[in-house]
C-alpha cells in the first residue's frame, strides 16, 4: 500500500518531521495525478470548467443541513438559506410555483431517483414501476430496495423508450397503478423519452389519476430549458418529481443533486416530526451535506440564465463537430438530436480507453462533450485516435447500437455504395 498505509505517527523529533514531509510529497504527487486525469476526462459528464475558489474556505466549516430544508433545526451550523435559494431557482426553471413545490439538495442523482420513486410508491402502494432498459442502474436499485415490481420497457437503438412496448405492457397490468420513470437523457446515449407521448399512452390505457411520473434528468434536465427546439420539461405537465445531478453540468466539486417535487405529495406521505433534531423527516438522508448548497448557489449566481444558455449552445456545437470528424475518419458514430453524448464503436485498446476515461458498454463507447471539453481537447483526442486507427478499431458491426444508417462496417458500407 506504500505511503497510503495508515499507521501511528511518531511522537516527536526528526521522524515526525520526515513523516509530515512524506505526507506533503504524497499529496502533491496525488494532486499532479488528478490534474493529469482531469485533462483526459471526456467519457463521463463532469464539468471541470467552473472555478469555486472563493467558496472553498467553507470546507473548514462543519456544515450539516439536517432534516427538512425549510425548517430550522437544533443544529445551527447549516446552509439552509443557500439551499432554499437553489431550490427556488430550480422550481422557477421547471415552472412550479413557490407555494406548491418542495425539494432538497441530495447527495446525487441516485438519491434523487430513490426519493422520487419513493414518493410514487407511497402514493400508490400497489403500483408497478415502468422504466426503459436504458435507464440508470439506480432505478432498478430503488425498485429492489422498495420491493416494487419493476417492468423494463424495450428501447429503440437511440436509447429512447419503445412506446409500443410501453403500451403493450401497461395493458397487461391495468389493475395496478403506474409509477413511471422518464429518462431526460439516458446514461449511455443521452436519449430523451417523450414525456407527452408517455402521458397520452397512460391516459388512453385507462390510467388517468392512477399514475406517478418521475423524471430522471441527471445531466440533460439543466440543459433542455436553454435549448429552443427541445421539448418542454415543466411541472405544468402531470409529473410528480424531477431530479438533476449538481456535479455534472454545473460542475460542483462535491457530488450532489437537486430534487424538486410537489409539496402536497410530501405533506401526504413523508412528513414525520423528529424531536431530536427539531425538524421533519422528509429526506432520505438524516445528516446532509451543507457545503453543496453553497457551491451550487455560487455557480448559479455567477453564470445565470444567459451564461447557461451560451454554455449549452457551445457544448452542442462541439458535440456535432466531434461526431462529424469521427464520421469523416470512417468511425461508426451516433448523436441523438439535442444531445452532447457522442456514441461510437468501442476502441479495442484498453490503454487508450483508460487514458481518455471513455465510458463503454458492449460494442460502444461515448464521449460527453461537457463545457471543459474544448475544441482543442477534442482535436487532441482525434489526433491520437487517428494515429492508432488500425490498432484501436476492427471491422465490427454496431448497427444494433447506432442504427444501420450510422454503421460504417464493411457490410453496411458496401450496401450504401450499392444503393448509390
Amino acid at each position: 500500500m506504500g505511503g497510503f498505509h495508515i499507521d501511528e505517527p511518531p511522537s516527536a523529533g526528526s521522524e515526525l518531521e520526515k513523516r509530515q514531509d512524506d505526507m506533503a510529497n504524497l499529496l502533491a504527487t496525488f494532486k499532479e495525478h488528478l490534474q493529469e486525469r482531469s485533462a483526459h476526462s471526456i467519457g463521463y459528464p463532469i464539468n471541470f470548467e467552473f472555478d469555486f475558489g472563493p467558496v472553498i474556505e467553507f470546507l473548514n466549516m462543519r456544515l450539516n443541513n439536517a432534516g427538512d430544508p425549510f425548517m430550522e433545526c437544533n443544529y445551527g451550523i447549516h446552509s439552509k438559506k443557500f439551499e432554499i435559494a437553489v431550490l427556488d431557482w430550480f422550481a422557477r426553471l421547471w415552472e412550479l410555483p413557490k407555494d406548491q413545490y418542495w425539494g432538497y439538495v441530495t447527495s446525487g442523482g441516485t438519491e434523487g431517483n430513490m426519493h422520487g420513486l419513493l414518493v410514487g410508491r407511497e402514493l400508490f402502494p400497489e403500483g408497478i414501476i415502468y422504466t426503459s432498459c436504458d435507464s440508470h442502474y439506480s432505478i432498478f436499485k430503488a425498485a429492489k430496495m422498495y420491493r416494487v415490481q419493476c417492468i423494463k420497457i424495450d428501447t429503440l437503438f437511440s436509447g429512447e423508450m419503445d412506446y409500443a412496448d410501453f403500451r403493450r405492457k401497461l395493458l397487461q397490468n391495468t389493475r395496478s397503478p403506474a409509477i413511471v420513470n422518464v429518462n431526460i437523457g439516458t446514461t449511455m446515449k443521452g436519449a430523451v423519452d417523450d414525456l407527452d407521448e408517455i402521458v397520452m399512452i397512460l391516459e388512453n390505457c385507462g390510467f388517468a389519476n392512477r399514475f406517478y411520473i418521475h423524471c430522471d434528468s441527471a445531466l440533460v434536465g439543466l440543459m433542455m430549458p436553454f435549448i429552443k427546439q427541445a421539448p418542454k420539461l415543466t411541472f405544468k405537465k402531470p409529473i410528480g418529481s424531477i431530479c438533476i445531478s449538481g456535479h455534472k453540468f454545473i460542475g460542483c466539486p462535491i457530488p450532489c443533486g437537486v430534487l424538486i417535487t410537489r409539496l402536497m405529495d410530501i405533506n401526504h406521505v413523508m412528513s414525520t416530526n423528529i424531536e431530536y433534531i427539531s425538524s421533519n423527516d422528509t429526506t432520505i438522508a438524516g445528516s446532509r451535506n451543507g457545503h453543496a448548497p453553497i457551491f451550487l448557489w455560487y455557480a448559479l449566481k455567477g453564470i445565470g440564465y444567459n451564461g447557461l444558455c451560451k454554455t449549452v449552445e457551445n457544448c452542442l456545437k462541439n458535440a456535432q463537430y466531434l461526431a462529424l470528424r469521427l464520421r469523416e475518419m470512417g468511425v461508426s458514430v451516433f448523436l441523438n438530436a439535442l444531445s452532447i453524448t457522442v456514441v461510437f464503436e468501442r476502441p479495442n485498446d484498453e490503454t487508450f480507453v483508460r487514458k481518455w476515461q471513455l465510458a463503454c458498454q458492449g460494442k460502444i463507447a461515448h464521449v460527453v462533450v461537457m463545457p471543459n471539453v474544448s475544441l482543442e481537447r477534442i482535436n487532441m483526442f482525434l489526433e491520437e485516435f487517428t494515429k492508432s486507427r488500425i490498432a484501436l478499431l476492427q471491422d465490427k458491426c454496431v448497427a444494433g447500437d447506432v442504427g444501420q444508417e450510422n454503421c460504417l462496417c464493411s457490410l453496411h458500407l458496401d450496401r450504401k455504395k450499392e444503393a448509390v
